[in-house]
């Protein structure tokens, strides 16, 4: 039976979450369509363009991102937080980017206040805006209905576009977090449509090498961020009391990844990786548990991933009588 998504998203146990949305009836969302012999590379930009929007709009933040040809992935993270310290003109703002205002609330914004017997709809509006700019569902909403739209327009046609809702998994502590985000930066490389990492193109991965290597060689610069938005960062450990972010450091992950990558593509020179990456070392897990879960972690896992316990009571909050991925959750989790 399909679950409702308000029971399989909640942020008060996890924010972060693994989303997945793919196309129907042939569709491309980018790339050269072997039936009708049109390149749709440009509807990649369309998706990246709208999450940088989204993003910037929403209380929501990006941890990775990879657009293929017929689906995307996103881990993403609900700011709880920036959510709740949000002021009325700020919700209100917000939300007018993205839709059409109640005439209520555009008068609060041109006037600056409004009369006592119109305060208490907006405030009633407000805090419905307030709940849905947290909202993951509503932040998948934005994007997939004007991405159909602008397809079905170019395509000359009517109809759905996307294969019903997407499909989310609860990421519940920092090994999910990291496989999880593993899994999506190497999806060029594991499905062979690209040899590197640097030329992954609309990938997180992508993203954030091009902006490390551009504060590598000019300290005094700050990278350019022309047609990209800002990632939620790797904080590293030491400063993950100051500053919100993933709490890895950049640098271990890249060694990571990239060891991880040359394992998947055996046709590169140095695929035998003999010295684990850090990371691993630190974790404690095996080279082949996290090469299973980098090329396969879709299929290990169901709604959630994380320790087997915290999967077990987090399925028995939603409501399920059964967890799949205890054996892969045991190699994520060894202690």
């Amino acid at each position: 039976m399909t679950i409702s998504r308000r029971k399989l998203i909640e942020p008060q146990i996890t924010p972060f979450y693994h989303v997945i949305n793919r196309c129907v009836r042939r569709a491309y969302l980018c790339g050269d369509d072997p039936y009708n012999g049109k390149n749709y590379q440009h509807r990649r930009g369309w998706i990246v363009n709208k999450i940088k929007q989204l993003a910037a709009v929403f209380c929501v933040d990006v941890c990775a991102y990879a657009v293929m040809s017929n689906h995307y992935h996103l881990v993403l993270k609900i700011d709880i937080e920036q959510q709740q310290k949000l002021t009325q003109e700020e919700v209100i703002s917000r939300w007018l980017q993205l839709f059409n205002g109640h005439p209520i609330a555009v008068d609060f914004l041109k006037e600056g206040q409004i009369g006592a017997d119109k305060q208490q709809a907006l405030s009633k509006l407000v805090a419905e805006w307030q709940q849905r700019l947290g909202s993951i569902s509503w932040f998948m909403r934005c994007l997939n209905e004007e991405i159909a739209r602008k397809a079905n327009k170019e395509d000359q046609c009517k109809g759905a576009f996307w294969e019903g809702r997407f499909k989310s998994q609860a990421l519940l502590d920092e090994q999910a977090l990291l496989s999880c985000m593993m899994y999506v930066d190497l999806n060029p490389i594991r499905a062979g449509v690209t040899p590197s990492l640097e030329q992954s193109d609309f990938t997180s991965i992508q993203q954030r090498i091009r902006e490390y290597q551009q504060l590598k060689t000019s300290a005094k610069q700050s990278p350019s961020n022309k047609g990209h938005f800002q990632l939620l960062p790797f904080v590293g450990a030491e400063h993950q009391a100051k500053i919100a972010g993933i709490n890895f450091a950049f640098a271990d992950y890249l060694e990571l990844i990239d060891w991880t990558g040359r394992c998947i593509r055996n046709d590169k020179k140095g695929f035998i990786g003999f010295k684990q990456p850090k990371m691993l070392q630190q974790l404690g897990i095996t080279a082949d548990a996290w090469l299973e879960h980098s090329e396969q972690f879709m299929e290990r896992y169901a709604n959630v991933s994380g320790k087997w316990s915290q999967m077990c009571a987090f399925k028995q909050r939603i409501g399920g009588q059964w967890c799949k991925g205890k054996s892969a959750s045991h190699q994520l989790h060894p202690n």
